[in-house]
């Protein structure tokens, strides 16, 4: 087991949080063999804010990345996007959205959070999905959060190939290929 000094712990504490902003203080305690509040402490003292500061932050900066489609059109709370690589977005499952008798989210829904991120993800001032294959796997309940990650697969010129998965907790429930198509206007 490998024990550091404040100063090295600090000082990788540092490197990991701008390279996995989204690791907990529990992850990172774990990391480093120390309590919850040293972490804590550390993140005080070297001005690092907490998880929810960071997630808006690192967000934010997605958003400004967007380029095949305006921040509204997006469907779900856009939480990374690296455009041409890989995407998340999160989609709360609210009254408005669920089948009155069954409960549980309408498809279109889930189509359209995993459609929007993977357009999201198009180098291109615009994108046009041209295909999709996907399979719905699970219904998706009232309250609960629907996890979209899109990796781009492949592109030559202007047509990539993406898949979104989406998750609630770590339980795939949808999953599909895109082939959409870049235009330049």
């Amino acid at each position: 087991m490998v024990r550091y000094n404040k100063e090295d712990r600090r000082r990788i504490l540092v490197k990991e949080i701008s390279e996995h902003p989204f690791f907990t203080d529990e992850e990172l305690a774990e990391r480093f063999k120390v309590s919850v509040s040293t972490i804590r402490l550390d993140r005080g003292e070297l001005r690092i804010p907490e998880l929810r500061e960071r997630t808006k932050a690192v967000a934010q900066d997605a958003y400004f990345a967007l380029r095949s489609l305006d921040h509204q059109e997006l469907i779900g709370k856009l939480l990374e996007l690296v455009v041409g690589e890989t995407a998340r977005s999160e989609l709360r499952i609210e009254e408005s959205m669920v089948l009155a008798k069954a409960r549980v989210a309408r498809g279109h829904y889930l189509f359209a959070q995993a459609n929007s991120l993977a357009i999201a993800l198009v180098d291109a001032p615009m994108a046009l999905t041209g295909s999709v294959e996907m399979k719905f796997i699970r219904p998706v309940q009232l309250g609960e959060v629907a996890v979209a990650e899109g990796i781009v697969m492949k592109r030559t010129r202007n047509k990539y190939w993406v898949d979104v998965s989406i998750k609630v907790d770590s339980e795939e429930v949808f999953q599909g290929n895109w082939v959409i198509f870049a235009r330049e206007g």
